[in-house]
């Protein structure tokens, strides 16, 4: 019997996935009565009310590719995307990209204080972690697998290396090396670790299919910032709610600086067909995952 899934594309479901990672947040978050309620105010501005939660429909994709219940990875999108609130806040900041409006509001920054909004980064992080260890399925192996995977995308050699090579970079010109190997840290670290978290939680996974996974992710996560670096010289102010040009304005390297516009649609179409053709082996299961990158490739904001 054909999968009733196929017949119900993964797009017909984005807005149930979406309002469920809303409300696993909106419990998992400190409310905002409670003490002390200028951060955990910050904490709930900051993750609630917006977003595409692109990295968490990558964990239920996959889940749904690996035929895992949306159970097995509900902390894991909760823990990606509080990983993700806490690096838009730092990233934000006057000493970062000094950005004044995030989702066409004013940054966390902005609208409390520079403190607070450090403040609730961190906490934002830590609380990631205290989600994804919270052992409620029983299997504290699993968790600890999670919990690791996720640290390593986090840190120095994964999203915060990135970050520290993106700022000591600066009026400096990458070469298209140099670029990749920066964003695949960036931002491709963090995209990349949402689909291995979903091959923890999937207890009887080959070690063929957790490659072919892996190498999905690893380039979709470049055609995300690809995309990134071309919404900012093309994309709509008015949608984005972020001035054109901000990259090119702080002096960082982009696709479109280094290879041209057309050059850089060009080079993200190449690694969107390297990151179809990783899914080729797992034939109709992998259909959500490919909605996924049609989705990250072609989107306008």
């Amino acid at each position: 019997m054909r999968d009733s899934r196929f017949e119900n594309p993964f797009d017909n479901r984005i807005g149930d996935y979406r309002a469920r990672v809303e409300r696993l947040l909106d419990a998992r978050l400190p409310r905002a009565d409670v003490e002390p309620h200028s951060l955990h105010q910050a904490m709930r501005y900051a993750t609630l009310g917006g977003g595409k939660r692109t990295r968490p429909l990558l964990c239920y994709a996959t889940a749904e590719t690996l035929g895992l219940a949306s159970e097995d990875v509900d902390d894991a999108a909760c823990a990606v995307e509080l990983i993700h609130a806490f690096s838009l806040i730092h990233d934000d900041l006057p000493a970062m990209d000094d950005d004044t409006l995030r989702r066409g509001r004013p940054t966390t920054h902005v609208a409390f204080d520079v403190a607070t909004a450090i403040l609730a980064g961190d906490a934002l992080q830590t609380l990631a972690f205290q989600v994804l260890s919270d052992d409620a399925r029983g299997n504290a192996h699993t968790r600890l697998a999670m919990v690791r995977a996720l640290a390593d995308a986090t840190g120095s050699l994964g999203m915060t290396g990135g970050q520290t090579i993106d700022l000591e970079s600066e009026d400096q010109r990458l070469d298209l090396a140099q670029l990749e190997d920066m964003h695949r840290r960036k931002t491709g670290c963090l995209i990349r670790v949402c689909v291995q978290l979903a091959c923890i939680a999937a207890p009887d996974v080959d070690a063929g299919t957790c490659d072919a996974l892996d190498r999905f992710a690893s380039s979709v996560g470049l055609a995300f910032q690809i995309r990134d670096d071309l919404l900012d010289v093309e994309g709509d102010t008015a949608v984005t709610g972020k001035t054109q040009g901000t990259d090119l304005a702080h002096g960082k390297s982009t696709f479109p600086a280094l290879l041209g516009v057309q050059g850089a649609r060009e080079r993200c179409a190449a690694v969107y067909d390297e990151a179809l053709c990783a899914l080729q082996p797992l034939g109709d299961a992998a259909q959500p995952l490919r909605w996924m990158a049609g989705y990250i490739v072609h989107r306008d904001h």
